[in-house]
């Protein structure tokens, strides 16, 4: 009888330490004493900014958490960052985690940041005035993958076109945002479809000559831009995920209540960060061409992941489960 409890109770607590071991994908149900926060130092990240400069975020996970900060220039690198846990939350675009989900589906779109943002801009010397113009030549996207490429892939579908990678005949080349000046005056590219502020760089610099607009680019106003994205790995702690959206919720409310101020905010950021000063002007005209929320529109991720799989970027457009709101509505 002893012998027989004794293995009822190795088998037991073996059967326990293979459970916490297969839980072991870099979480804890423990609070984190330590969060790191990713987002990229541009204006469509300016909830994360604002969140960071106000202190919102230091105030709501408290004195006991220590709070640390990374940024990225793309979307691909901050999923990167997220896989290996070297960012816990933050913002980013959809394309890039809806990208991630479809590989391993431990990543969750936990609320909104910013909707447009985002402008076609042709070279005035391309001879482009409408998409059909697209036809044979190329456009610069920030890097394929990303939301500004799933974008232009929708709009180019609109007039029957398609990128040569798919058979088509329009040109994508990947450029950071900040390269795509120097290359319209090269006439390197045709074309950009980039995020603001370097819409209005491209006019005024370079003489662009804007084809759709923040309103009217891809799925317009409702266009997604900038959502916060986390893993399971940090959701683990509910409390520490309503704490991280409530300061955004706050953040974004401010944005809104005081956009002057948060302009203000953005330029001094970016300025501690990257050593540049950002145009006012510039920022004027970004800030007219996007809107912050927490909303998350379902319908155009899907559209995205739809996209996203017709370009071949992903093997499946099923991303049930990506968008979880369930803490951004407890979040107070």
């Amino acid at each position: 009888m002893k012998k027989k409890f004794a293995l009822i109770l190795i088998t037991a607590l073996f059967a326990g330490l293979l459970a916490a071991c297969g839980n072991n994908d870099g979480g804890s149900s423990e609070p984190k004493k330590e969060v790191t926060i990713g987002y990229f130092p541009n204006l469509t990240h300016i909830a994360t900014i604002v969140g960071l400069e106000k202190g919102y975020f230091k105030d709501a996970f408290g004195k006991d958490v220590k709070i640390k900060t990374k940024t990225v220039n793309n979307g691909g690198l901050f999923m990167e960052a997220m896989a290996t846990n070297a960012i816990d939350i933050g913002t980013v675009g959809p394309g890039p985690a809806i990208n991630y989900y479809v590989k391993d589906p431990k990543y969750h779109i936990v609320s909104g940041a910013v909707n447009g943002g985002a402008v076609l801009v042709a070279d005035k010397d391309a001879k482009i005035n409408s998409l059909k113009d697209l036809d044979g030549k190329k456009v610069a996207i920030p890097v394929i993958g990303s939301t500004q490429d799933v974008m232009l892939r929708k709009a180019l579908n609109e007039v029957g076109l398609k990128p040569k990678s798919n058979g088509g005949t329009v040109d994508l080349h990947p450029a950071a945002p900040a390269d795509t000046t120097t290359l319209f005056k090269q006439n390197a590219v045709d074309a950009a479809a980039t995020q603001e502020p370097w819409g209005y760089v491209l006019e005024t610099q370079a003489d662009g000559n804007v084809i759709l607009g923040w309103d009217k680019f891809a799925w317009g106003k409702d266009s997604t831009n900038t959502v916060v994205v986390t893993s399971d790995g940090f959701t683990k702690n509910k409390d520490q995920v309503k704490q991280y959206l409530s300061a955004h919720k706050k953040a974004v409310q401010f944005i809104k209540d005081n956009p002057d101020e948060a302009k203000k905010l953005v330029i001094k950021h970016l300025k501690d960060l990257t050593g540049k000063e950002l145009d006012s002007k510039e920022v004027d005209v970004a800030f007219d061409h996007l809107q912050v929320t927490t909303d998350v529109n379902e319908k155009v991720i899907q559209d995205m992941a739809k996209i996203s799989k017709e370009a071949d970027y992903i093997p499946s457009d099923d991303v049930k489960g990506l968008v979880d709101l369930k803490y951004l509505k407890e979040a107070k």
